[in-house]
């Protein structure tokens, strides 16, 4: 049998299946350690780890409900996400229209402002952002430190500046012939924008949508500051499985589990418009 021309060489292709069997070994092997030890009983992990479990057991899937306060932790961290992504996303929206289709004076320098933050590590807004909530709570009466509110605006100054950006660049993609068609047909600009705009960029509003509810999902830091017993959110609600005596191995892994499916079938869901939108908001 004749190779064709074009055709890699052997070597290349047995190169290339023993590198991703390595890197697929690479990422399924936590995965599979998470999953076993999250079916064996606590007695069989506090000891020696064993690859093969010597009993399966769904127990821990029922304690860590009781263990902590699991639900609870998982209705903050949907309601904080979720309307972060929400406020996130519309104001990208508006912010990005227009600053692609408008001239301004400050454009320039409104856009590598937006950028420039991004290079500021977090944890450099972690005591700014305490005392102006606290300030604001004595001042006002409005409680935004350890309120869902507080967090909110908090992962906003995270997700926001890269959203704009990269909303900026989809924007500039889209043909701005179809804003002044729809100018002439007697759509306004916000009508333009809703009816010829957004549906051209939902990749790109999709790509940012799943930035956005990721930072504020899996976030730690300000989470762990700015919340208390009632607002606290799972990425920091995960410590209350390790007590002063013991740490309930099994229970985190399936706790772990459970947590990260919503993000899981959401990025395999909208996997399609994710690639999409990262791609075209990328290039200008």
């Amino acid at each position: 049998m004749h190779r064709s021309p074009t055709a890699p060489p052997p070597s290349f292709v047995w190169t290339r299946r023993i590198v991703l069997t390595l890197l697929a070994a690479f990422a399924l092997l936590p995965v599979y350690v998470m999953l076993s030890t999250s079916l064996k009983p606590l007695e069989d992990v506090s000891g020696r780890f064993r690859w093969l479990p010597s009993e399966l057991t769904l127990r821990p899937y029922i304690d860590i409900w009781d263990t902590v306060p699991l639900a609870r932790y998982f209705l903050n961290s949907l309601i904080v996400a979720g309307a972060a992504t929400v406020c996130s996303v519309v104001v990208a929206v508006f912010a990005a229209y227009a600053v692609s289709r408008y001239r301004f004076r400050g454009k320039r320098v409104f856009t590598v402002t937006v950028l420039s933050t991004q290079m500021f590590p977090g944890i450099l807004f972690l005591l700014p952002l305490f005392l102006i909530f606290v300030n604001i709570g004595n001042t006002t009466g409005v409680a935004l430190y350890g309120s869902r509110g507080g967090l909110i605006l908090t992962y906003l100054t995270f997700s926001l500046p890269f959203s704009i950006w990269m909303l900026i660049g989809y924007f500039d993609s889209i043909p701005q012939d179809l804003d002044e068609a729809a100018l002439v047909d007697g759509c306004g600009p916000l009508g333009a924008l809703f009816r010829v705009v957004v549906p051209a960029a939902v990749p790109g509003i999709v790509a940012v949508a799943v930035y956005a509810f990721m930072t504020a999902w899996g976030e730690v830091l300000f989470a762990s500051v700015m919340t208390n017993d009632t607002t606290r959110t799972l990425a920091v609600g995960l410590q209350g499985y390790a007590t002063q005596n013991d740490v309930y191995w099994n229970q985190v892994m399936a706790a772990s589990l459970v947590v990260s499916v919503p993000v899981v079938a959401g990025f395999l869901l909208l996997q399609r418009y994710l690639v999409a939108g990262l791609t075209a908001g990328a290039v200008k």
